[in-house]
């Protein structure tokens, strides 16, 4: 057991506002750590100031090297038995297969490529590659996108066998499930504190009701005491005017001072409550309310789905389904990796996959659609409005409520982060007047303040949705309704 040191840390790129400005804490390397923060606080920049990746002032003392998740496969035609050889040349045999039956892989795994493994496959063997190699403390950078809800949840119970990790994720499940630490980058400062995720919410949002209530006491006093001031400064003024011709002029001189140390007092109070009122509320997290650009189609029924099942080539891809949806429903769909969830979402968007010829749509149906993968994202904002015909101004107002900084909009949209490519594209979506707002894996990358922003956005506007998304708090918060795919092969 070891501890991880940061002094006085400050790291900036290139000038610009300070990531981190004197930053003090220490974790221990026996830790379960859940690393949580609003996109664009700098979890990922610490994780390579830890690595040695990027200069800073400051210091950062650990006795432990330090892996990160992901990382780079040299050969990924290779075997993964090669893979693991190579990687973690120290690992018995016996040791991997109990990793992986952890992890719920066959251990014939090992002898395909890793390049034809799915990418919750490929998260999971790399998982296990890091945890069998000794004595280093683990990086995990968001290893849940992508991941299906069940494997997700064999990740958290695989982590929670586990010691000695970061984890940075934004499923609140996971971290519950596994994590004894949170590792907290607020606003204007940063915390450490024991516990789950849930735990430090709860402590965080106390904290910040506290604040507001002590805030609002002293912005009460503040104007009881300019008001004191201004009587007072009225007294005094009249002290003055009666000295003359007055016959005692040492007792109204003695009134006069009491009346200038009483005003001296009273600015010395309102110094002290401007002090304690700058001091609070540093940290609160606030989001602005979103709204969708709802249409009401005149048919109640916008989807009717009879024994319906996709085709790839000639195979159906899952079990077949009966469904319907009606306006204001939310429908999930679930299943596992590979289960045909995104191909049914491109049946619905009739983007010529087969289907079983029981699949109806509402005439004249509008859909607004979100992708799984923001990375194809280029080019600026005013392009990218223009391509959607949304309105640019609407557009850029509810990115800057999202948490896009005014200065970024003028960037290219390849310099966005993963999360902020994602709040652009749901951003654009809440341009579009639809009937139907179709989001496949939305949230992947997404902050929890932002996730928190979004699920108010879909119960206060009531959208029509049809989802892909495997975040537990979301479905159980905003479902309506579930459509559960079965592979067929299975």
């Amino acid at each position: 057991m070891a501890r991880i040191l940061v002094e006085d840390l400050s790291f900036s790129y290139d000038g610009s506002e300070p990531i981190f400005d004197h930053v003090n804490f220490s974790i221990d390397t026996n830790w379960r750590l859940g690393f949580v923060g609003r996109n664009g606080r700098g979890k990922t920049t610490f994780l390579n100031l830890l690595m040695g990746n990027l200069e800073y002032q400051g210091k950062i003392l650990s006795s432990v090297p330090f892996d990160y998740f992901p990382f780079s496969i040299p050969d990924p035609t290779q075997r993964i038995s090669q893979i693991v050889s190579q990687l973690a040349p120290m690992a018995e045999d016996w040791q991997i297969v109990r990793e992986f039956s952890y992890l719920e892989l066959d251990p014939m795994i090992l002898e395909r490529s890793f390049d034809g493994l799915s990418q919750g496959e490929k998260t999971k063997v790399m998982l296990a590659i890091l945890f069998v190699r000794p004595g280093n403390f683990l990086l995990i950078d968001e290893p849940t996108n992508h991941l299906d809800r069940h494997a997700r949840q064999v990740l958290s119970a695989y982590l929670k066998r586990k010691r000695g990790f970061i984890l940075v994720s934004h499923d609140r499940e996971v971290l519950d499930g596994c994590v004894d630490h949170i590792l907290a980058i607020n606003r204007h400062s940063i915390d450490v504190q024991s516990g789950n995720y849930s735990a430090w919410f709860s402590a965080f949002e106390q904290k910040q009701e506290r604040e507001k209530g002590e805030n609002e006491r002293l912005r009460k006093e503040l104007r009881r005491l300019q008001e004191s001031a201004y009587r007072t400064a009225g007294w005094s003024d009249r002290i003055e005017a009666s000295k003359i011709g007055a016959a005692d002029k040492g007792f109204v001189g003695h009134r006069s001072a009491k009346m200038m140390q009483r005003s001296k007092n009273i600015v010395r109070r309102k110094e002290e409550a401007m002090r304690q009122k700058k001091g609070l509320l540093k940290d609160v997290e606030t989001t602005e309310p979103l709204a969708f650009q709802c249409l009401i189609h005149p048919s109640k029924t916008l989807i009717h789905a009879q024994d319906l099942t996709v085709f790839y080539d000639q195979d159906p891809l899952f079990l077949p389904v009966s469904w319907d949806l009606h306006t204001h429903d939310r429908l999930f769909l679930e299943g596992g990796n590979g289960s045909g969830k995104s191909s049914l979402i491109r049946a619905i968007r009739q983007e010529g996959i087969k289907t079983s010829d029981s699949l109806e749509r509402a005439s004249h149906l509008k859909i607004s659609y979100v992708s799984q993968d923001p990375s194809c994202l280029r080019g600026s904002l005013k392009a990218y409005a223009g391509q959607y015909d949304i309105d640019l101004s609407l557009f850029l107002n509810i990115l800057s409520k999202m948490g896009i900084s005014r200065n970024q909009f003028d960037q290219d949209l390849g310099s966005y982060s993963d999360g902020q490519k994602k709040k652009v594209m749901i951003g654009r979506s809440l341009c579009e007047s639809a009937h139907l707002y179709v989001w496949d894996e939305p949230l992947n990358f997404l902050d929890i303040y932002s996730r928190i922003q979004i699920e108010e956005a879909i119960l206060a506007s009531r959208p029509t949705m049809i989802l892909v998304e495997h975040d537990a708090f979301f479905q159980k918060k905003i479902a309506t309704k579930s459509v559960v795919l079965k592979k067929a092969l299975d």
